[in-house]
């Protein structure tokens, strides 16, 4: 099993470096106005040139933690600041929100409704202080991540469509956030702040959120962290619950709490057999956690970025606990993920498959898919590995 695991962390390695990175670093930079394009077509054409602010910060996060972790390259610093310099003469509006798209020469789209985009910024300027050693950069890290907080009970403000006060559910999403984020730039922040957040967080999701009964954590909850017998309250994203308690096991990991990477791991196997779908293979998007009909249409499609973020937990999950299980699990979704997703004709991953497995969408990036899930996915894998090895 470790001549398996060990050639699989090569294939990792050498699908990152000379597939998944040279696709994004020939065809997504904007040479004239800066930035990125991330609508990419299955060869690598551009075909839209609008800019997301959420995936220009993916993208400029993504290089800079290339440069810092696996060598100073400077096309990969080069690539960090074509995007962080574009973020930064376009990006927010005057109080500080960074609007959701722009047009490929950087003047605003779409209103700063969605707070993913401060979310990726944060990263992206937290990451790329690091490689540039800028105060200025770190700057912004730390301004954008005090306004999430300002912003965190209501992240929509304005552009939020719910009533106040009539169903006031609770998601561990926001919660989840901005305890990742203070981890990504826990170089810029208090310590203590950043213990206490931690702290905090692990206590809800693996509480207040985590549905004893059903041993699954629904998207959204009553306050009291009961389960609202609602659409809203019974909404299940494998994809989303996965991938946070691969990082409540890093903080298992942090804490030497190795009883709370147990209970991630086991959570994460409750979920697996909710949603992987015995009959053509795969994890379902979107599920309601009580079995009724799920109202997005889009509910059995078969997404990318939800299988590989799986791979990293049941890796982490097997690393720290051994549990055989677990590898099972692994091995399976790695059979179905490296059948399915990659291209083999013109390299990168599809991202949306139908139900049965066949390609839905055949783009290589988009307004949701960009230069994020898949070499983040692959390196993360191909670390664990050796760290299992």
């Amino acid at each position: 099993m470790t001549k398996e695991l060990k050639l699989l962390a090569e294939k990792c390695r050498e699908t990152l470096l000379y597939d998944i990175i040279p696709f994004w670093e020939k065809n997504s930079p904007d040479e004239e106005h800066g930035g990125f394009f991330s609508c990419l077509d299955r060869t690598g054409n551009v075909y839209d040139t609008d800019k997301f602010m959420w995936m220009q910060g993916r993208e400029t996060w993504m290089f800079s933690s290339l440069y810092n972790n696996l060598g100073k390259r400077e096309d990969w610093l080069r690539m960090a600041e074509l995007g962080a310099s574009f973020m930064e003469k376009h990006g927010r509006d005057k109080d500080g929100n960074w609007y959701f798209s722009l047009t490929r020469e950087g003047k605003p789209l779409v209103a700063p409704y969605n707070i993913s985009s401060d979310i990726y910024a944060t990263m992206a300027f937290g990451q790329i202080s690091k490689a540039t050693g800028s105060d200025h950069y770190a700057k912004i890290a730390v301004d954008t991540f005090n306004n999430i907080i300002k912003r965190s009970d209501n992240p929509k403000g304005i552009y939020s469509k719910s009533i106040p006060g009539t169903r006031p559910l609770v998601s561990y999403s926001m919660p989840f956030d901005i305890c990742y984020l203070a981890l990504e730039i826990e170089h810029l922040l208090d310590k203590e702040y950043v213990n206490n957040l931690t702290e905090t967080f692990i206590r809800d999701m693996m509480n207040l959120y985590y549905d004893e009964e059903s041993g699954l954590i629904p998207e959204n909850n009553n306050p009291d962290g009961s389960i609202s017998d609602t659409f809203d309250g019974r909404l299940l994203i494998p994809g989303n619950t996965i991938q946070a308690m691969w990082f409540i096991m890093d903080l298992a990991e942090r804490r030497k709490d190795p009883e709370l990477a147990v209970k991630a791991a086991g959570i994460t196997l409750n979920i697996l057999k909710h949603s992987w779908d015995n009959e053509f293979g795969g994890i379902f998007y979107l599920l309601d956690i009580k079995g009724y009909p799920v109202q997005q249409l889009e509910w059995d499609q078969k997404l990318w970025w939800v299988h590989i973020e799986t791979l990293i937990t049941l890796l982490k999950g097997y690393y720290h606990t051994k549990n055989p299980e677990c590898l099972e699990w692994f091995w399976k979704i790695n059979e179905y993920t490296w059948s399915h997703f990659p291209d083999p004709e013109y390299g990168e991953w599809f991202g949306y498959l139908n139900r049965r497995g066949e390609v839905l969408l055949p783009l290589k990036g988009g307004k949701w898919k960009g230069c994020f899930h898949v070499p983040r996915g692959l390196y993360q894998m191909w670390k664990i590995i050796e760290k299992i090895s």
